[in-house]
């Protein structure tokens, strides 16, 4: 059985440079997380917004012991798209997470993780990664319990195996911009609206119920995703690795949690009611585990 770590995924959201500095910054100091993703994965253009201070986070990551990876994106569509990738995957002796087919042309040959945005959904597809040089999977978070125990199952010791356990889920990605739509403008000239959300901007039904998240050019789920009930079994089909999706909450304490869960010092649900202290701006969902609905909660209330 794996005995597991807690790992932190890149920042899906527009933050102004200082705000995701000091984000890394603090997960350098004081976060209980192991391997911390960065980069930019969902838009070309917010690359060039925290490249200014992307060295000092890194040195400061590594200076902390943890393990850094890089991002690419996960839609390319554009020569500004390919050259940020082929930039990205430029990165030396440093780990990268390809996040689409273009990335994993770039890095075969070369050990590197894949993302939750590459559908590997089988073991054949694993089996198919892994000739290409990867070492770590993160599932595409639509997986339900028997998917990824039967692919851990398949992969055996071949590859480490990453799932999502803790954020908005991501849904799709478009060549449109939703975020610029939304406040009259088009995609080339979006003047970087999508910065007014830190956690996305949530939509609603004409009824008036929270429906999804829209990203920039991302569909997420209005709900959260927490599978701290599910670690256990996630940890006996064996997943060694728990990402997190940071949000603008306090992620040092979601960390904390999840690893009290993971090292079995307090109960699942006494982490989930810890979790619900912080205050976050939406319920829980696990649905898409459970063979249910993604938005839908199974389980104690």
């Amino acid at each position: 059985m794996a005995v597991g770590e807690i790992t932190l995924g890149p920042v899906l959201f527009n933050w102004p440079a200082e705000q995701w500095r000091d984000f890394y910054f603090r997960v350098a100091d004081e976060a209980t997380v192991s391997t911390v993703y960065v980069g930019e994965t969902v838009c070309s253009k917010r690359a060039p917004l925290f490249a200014d201070v992307l060295d000092s986070v890194v040195a400061r990551l590594k200076a902390a012991g943890k393990t850094v990876v890089f991002s690419t994106l996960a839609e390319v569509a554009s020569d500004k798209d390919r050259n940020v990738v082929r930039d990205t995957c430029a990165n030396g002796d440093d780990w990268v997470e390809a996040n689409d087919t273009g990335a994993l042309y770039r890095l075969k040959g070369r050990p590197h993780h894949v993302g939750p945005f590459v559908n590997t959904y089988n073991e054949h597809t694993a089996a198919f990664l892994s000739r290409n040089g990867a070492v770590n999977v993160c599932l595409p978070p639509e997986l339900s319990s028997a998917a990824v125990a039967n692919f851990c199952a398949a992969v055996g010791s071949t590859i480490t195996t990453e799932v999502l356990v803790f954020g908005r889920v991501p849904l799709a990605l478009s060549a449109r911009c939703y975020h610029a739509r939304a406040h009259g403008r088009v995609k080339d000239n979006c003047q970087f609206v999508c910065d007014r959300d830190a956690d996305g901007l949530s939509l609603q039904t004409i009824a008036g119920q929270p429906f999804l998240t829209i990203n920039g050019i991302q569909t997420m789920s209005h709900e959260y995703l927490c599978l701290l009930e599910e670690i256990g079994d996630l940890r006996e089909a064996g997943v060694s690795r728990f990402r997190l999706s940071p949000h603008s909450c306090d992620m040092v304490a979601v960390a904390a949690v999840f690893q009290d869960v993971l090292d079995r010092t307090i109960e699942p649900t006494e982490g989930r009611e810890q979790l619900r202290a912080l205050s976050l701006p939406a319920p829980f969902c696990n649905g898409f585990y459970h063979t249910r609905p993604g938005y839908e909660w199974v389980g104690q209330p």
